[in-house]
């Protein structure tokens, strides 16, 4: 199984804090059936900035440790770039880091609404040979409210990363539901963890894959599944031809 998303390098965001921290997520991790992982630090969120020199030596620095540990996992680069007006600029100077130094580029949204120059900002990357993964975007209000603003996005070649903590209703049972609706409606293309610790945000990669079988069927965690490999590998992900969200009554509500 391979994690696409993941704060386990140490000291530099919200994740992990120390090398021990990110020992024991990997531990966790393996235990989980992960044998890869990409490491994603936040980047440009209004909080840290973690351009590519420091992201490669972090992750050198772990893959060593895990080796010295015994531990079985392989760490690739990344990054979650919050969507600026730099992202661009960032690329062009060698500052942006693709996952695994693909063509594929995490966008992060702010967690209230979607920016009015995001289409512009993704059609803008798309121009430059990437293929922007929004992540999240089950956590995102505005998208909630109007998951319209994600099928654009979708229609016009970005892809979605859905978070594993969703699918099993960590983050409540209205995310929960909102994630299925964007499973069944083809909009999201990955699963990934999201993790930033063992306690209270790790991994539920194998809780959230069997939620889908049992909620959507085999074939939807095939494809989940394999979409990760594919884009490791810089391969074309598949993708279905997305809907628009079903709205589903749930105690007498939308």
């Amino acid at each position: 199984m391979i994690d696409i998303h993941c704060h386990i390098l140490a000291g530099i965001d919200d994740g992990a804090q120390k090398l021990e921290d990110s020992l024991a997520m990997a531990r966790e991790a393996v235990a989980e059936g992960i044998t890869t992982i990409i490491a994603t630090p936040h980047h440009k969120n209004g909080r840290y900035e973690n351009p590519r020199e420091i992201i490669v030596a972090k992750v050198a620095e772990l893959n060593k440790s895990l080796q010295v540990a015994n531990i079985p996992l392989t760490v690739l680069v990344g990054q979650e770039p919050a969507i600026n007006g730099e992202l661009l600029a960032d690329y062009e100077n060698n500052k942006l880091v693709p996952l695994n130094e693909t063509q594929y580029v995490f966008v992060e949204f702010p967690s209230s609404h979607v920016p009015r120059y995001a289409e512009k900002m993704l059609f803008d990357l798309q121009l430059k040979g990437l293929v922007p993964v929004i992540v999240h975007p089950e956590r995102n209000a505005e998208i909630v409210e109007r998951p319209e603003r994600l099928l654009t996005l979708v229609d016009k070649g970005a892809l979605a990363q859905l978070t594993a903590g969703s699918v099993c209703g960590k983050f409540g049972k209205k995310i929960k539901r909102f994630s299925e609706q964007l499973i069944e409606a083809n909009l999201v293309h990955f699963l990934a963890s999201d993790a930033h610790n063992v306690t209270s945000r790790s991994f539920h990669m194998g809780q959230a894959y069997d939620q889908i079988e049992k909620q959507l069927g085999i074939d939807v965690v095939y494809l989940l599944r394999e979409n990760a490999e594919l884009l490791v590998e810089g391969a074309t992900v598949y993708k279905e031809v997305p809907q628009p969200v079903k709205r589903k009554k749930f105690l007498g509500i939308f």
